[in-house]
């Protein structure tokens, strides 16, 4: 298996959070454009900004979706990461600035 790699994600604003954040995966995850190669079941360490804030807020995780270049449509390159267990709290953070958004059927990056 690949060696853990470190990523920075700033989302900018609540329909880009929207649009990245995957709450179909168990413990939460987010998908992170990039250009980079990843594995399945790579571990990866994510430093991420959320909109309006100023903390990075540090993430662990395993790549369960990849995108790779060239993908079609609105789909861009990058990784969907499974948050861990400890990151139950970004989950949550994340969830409540998306409240009354997640059922909506938004199209996303990953689905």
């Amino acid at each position: 298996m690949a060696a853990q790699k470190a990523l920075s994600l700033t989302i900018q604003d609540i329909p880009t959070l929207l649009s990245a954040y995957m709450p179909q995966l168990e413990r939460g995850g987010i998908f992170v454009p990039t250009r980079e190669r990843y594995e399945l079941g790579q571990e990866v360490f994510l430093l991420l900004t959320l909109p309006d804030e100023t903390e990075r807020l540090p993430v662990t995780g395993r790549v369960v979706w990849v995108s790779p270049e060239g993908v079609a449509g609105r789909r861009v390159p990058g990784i969907g990461i499974h948050f861990s267990a400890d990151d139950q709290g970004v989950r949550d953070h994340i969830e409540d600035l998306l409240a009354g958004q997640l059922d909506k059927g938004a199209s996303t990056y990953t689905l």
